[in-house]
């Protein structure tokens, strides 16, 4: 069985009636949980609504480094993120390739989001790109030692995931992966460790190949699943197996269906 480890239901183009049968063909492909990913606080309780009748899904609180229009004060984002519906900090990070103007409230937001995590002891998803320093650097300084977390849709360097590794943070892949342009990429999966790999779509975007250019859904992280066990030489039994056991390791609030 199979996890979606980050989308964004909630930002799928289609109505209630078809997320219901968005979600159904994804079972259907074996996939047994997904993780809704909140990139803005504002919209939290919307993106709740939207996914809390469904017990296979479980919630993030967070704002994404790319929306920090929609930043909030650390109180706000500890009282939405207390929620115990919440199993999970973020999406949060830096992103200085799409927005390095606004360099200086992201770090405060990160920061911020670092601390929520150390205070409810629950792990961090995170966000980077052209900022492996900072991500780092501040990971160290503001981080309990206990708080974990991932490095999500993951694009960056082999040093950069074996420091996170080595601060028991987990790596997660996207469909990217499998983009004609990701060489470097597939490097880096190549030598990551299987117990601190995660899979995911990051629905809406990114579809894999063979749906490039289609809405991505859960469903396709099947494909993401294949591409990695073929490029790392395990059964898909075997990386379906290990990524989900991962998932339910990091994010130990989500309840595992019987």
């Amino acid at each position: 069985m199979f996890v979606d480890s980050h989308c964004h239901l909630d930002r799928l183009k289609m109505d209630d009636a078809e997320l219901g049968e968005t979600l159904k063909f994804a079972r259907q492909r074996g996939v047994e949980h997904f993780l809704c990913v909140c990139v803005a606080v504002n919209d939290f309780d919307d993106m709740y609504d939207k996914v809390k009748g469904y017990p296979d899904v479980s919630v993030s609180c967070g704002v994404h480094p790319l929306h920090q229009e929609d930043a909030c004060d650390y109180q706000t984002l500890l009282e939405k993120a207390d929620k115990p519906e919440v199993v999970a900090i973020g999406e949060t990070g830096l992103d200085y390739f799409y927005s390095a103007d606004t360099r200086e409230v992201q770090l405060s937001s990160f920061i911020d989001h670092i601390k929520v995590a150390n205070a409810l002891k629950k792990p961090l998803i995170i966000h980077t790109r052209d900022a492996r320093e900072d991500t780092l650097n501040l990971l160290k300084e503001y981080k309990d030692p206990d708080t974990i977390g991932v490095l999500h849709c993951f694009t960056e360097s082999l040093e950069m995931a074996q420091a996170a590794i080595e601060m028991g943070f987990y790596v997660s892949i996207s469909g990217i992966v499998t983009f004609n342009s990701a060489d470097e990429l597939r490097e880096v999966v190549k030598a990551l460790p299987l117990d601190r790999l995660l899979i995911e779509t990051d629905s809406p975007w990114l579809a894999p190949v063979p749906h490039r250019g289609k809405q991505n859904q859960p469903g396709y992280v099947v494909e993401v699943a294949e591409f990695i066990a073929e490029l790392k030489g395990v059964t898909v039994e075997e990386l379906a197996r290990q990524t989900t056991e991962n998932f339910y390791r990091l994010f130990n609030r989500t309840q595992r269906a019987d």
